[in-house]
């Protein structure tokens, strides 16, 4: 029997408890087909928390719910909410009157032995202490329910806050590549009546400014940063009502004079007096109708913690979604960035190919008109040029110099030849990428 680990579940949909014996290696999902069975809420709509407003673990076994500590494992309780329900009006009926209690409170005036009296006065005592520890048990409820709120909170703040990261260096990026794709156009236009042209990739920078255009509309996220807000707002407030704090002082003196009164029926010696309960019953009474009254502050406070921990729980599916749609914004924007810089790379690469041409063919051209000239020109013995009568008669050497000329513009030509086919070719490649 000291082995036994019992389960308290106290099921805040009804104010009731339900208490279970636990299985050795028992699962939670077996766990909660028994609570389902004897609650009516299905597996699926269950949500289970301990006192500290933490959520069971699925995936760990049902004694998880038994914690060892120094009040001992019979005193916790594991609170029972139904996810399908974010409103609980009840009604709570308060815990029954046993036959004695409730003879006396139908008669308060009717005299009793003091002996039968003590004995109806005990239980309606417990009767008294029970009602405040309802109310105790269904307020620790309450606290779970908020701290399982103020983790759902602290969890929609830091996706609130990646979202903002991310939605501001997407704004970052767009301005720069904004700025960058407006000087790109800027200086490609100035140099295309004497440069490199290409309609296919200028059509193309412009729609890649057309598209980022369109990105920054994943950068958008007033209307999602304002619910949050808002939302925000609302937990403070509800962690500032007065309804979030303990509102048992009442019941707890009620319970003190049910107490004292008790004692003073005590001392009184077992003679034959008779004596009636008028003061006794007013202490029930009133501990019945202050329990109603906290109770129904409770439920509307706790009402309104789960209404604002769906509310969380609508909004998390749409941050996931913005924090995407910006990933994806942001990372077409960097592919597009790269894109046109290896673009322009590769326009440079042709401008230089095509300078190299040019000087290549200029001195080419420079060595053909130099040569025949030398040939032309005989060299006198004091190495002064001066007009030869024959100097327009070829010599028999003349035909092997214009030879060699001929064979080495012809080389050149078959380089330059290969060097503009090469450029077309680059050319043609840019324009289809």
């Amino acid at each position: 029997v000291l082995f036994l680990q019992i389960v308290h579940i106290l099921n805040m949909t009804s104010a009731k408890i339900v208490s279970f014996l636990l299985h050795p290696e028992e699962s939670l999902h077996s766990l909660q087909n028994r609570i389902e069975f004897e609650t009516g809420i299905s597996t699926g709509n269950q949500e289970l928390l301990l006192e500290t407003g933490i959520c069971l673990d699925p995936r760990k076994p049902a004694s998880q719910c038994v914690i060892d500590g120094v009040r001992g494992w019979d005193s916790y309780m594991v609170y029972l909410f139904d996810k399908s329900k974010t409103v609980y009006d009840g009604p709570f009926a308060s815990r029954s009157l046993s036959d004695c209690v409730n003879y006396i409170v139908q008669d308060s005036k009717i005299q009793l032995p003091i002996p039968q009296l003590r004995k109806v006065w005990a239980e309606a005592v417990h009767y008294v202490i029970g009602l405040k520890e309802d109310y105790s048990r269904l307020f620790q409820g309450q606290r779970a329910a908020m701290l399982s709120l103020l983790r759902y909170n602290a969890n929609l703040i830091k996706m609130k806050n990646n979202m903002v990261s991310a939605s501001q260096q997407l704004k970052a990026k767009l301005e720069f590549f904004h700025q960058s794709i407006r000087l790109d156009l800027e200086r490609y236009s100035d140099q295309m009546a004497y440069g490199i042209s290409s309609e296919k990739m200028l059509k193309a920078w412009k729609e890649m400014e057309e598209k980022a255009s369109q990105c920054a509309q994943a950068e958008d996220i007033g209307y999602l940063d304002e619910q949050i807000m808002a939302l925000h707002t609302e937990i403070v407030e509800l962690q500032k009502s007065p309804y979030a704090r303990r509102q048992g002082e009442v019941m707890e003196s009620l319970e003190q004079r049910a107490i004292d009164l008790y004692k003073q029926l005590k001392t009184r010696p077992p003679d034959h007096a008779y004596s009636d309960s008028t003061d006794m019953v007013k202490i029930i009474v009133q501990t019945v109708q202050s329990q109603d009254r906290v109770l129904k502050e409770l439920f509307g406070h706790l009402s309104k913690l789960l209404g604002c921990k769906q509310k969380i729980i609508d909004l998390l599916p749409e941050i996931e979604v913005a924090l995407n749609n910006i990933k994806e914004a942001d990372n077409s924007v960097m592919q597009m960035q790269g894109k046109r810089q290896r673009e322009i790379w590769h326009l440079l690469k042709i401008a230089c190919t095509q300078s190299s041409s040019r000087s290549l063919v200029s001195s080419s051209l420079e060595g053909t008109a130099a040569t025949p000239a030398a040939t032309w020109l005989p060299q006198s013995s004091s190495g002064n040029t001066a007009p030869h009568p024959l100097s327009s008669l070829a010599a028999p050497e003349d035909g092997e110099n214009f030879a060699d000329v001929i064979r080495e513009n012809v080389n050149y030509l078959e380089l330059f030849s290969s060097i503009l086919q090469e450029v077309r070719q680059e050319q043609n490649s840019i324009m289809v990428s």
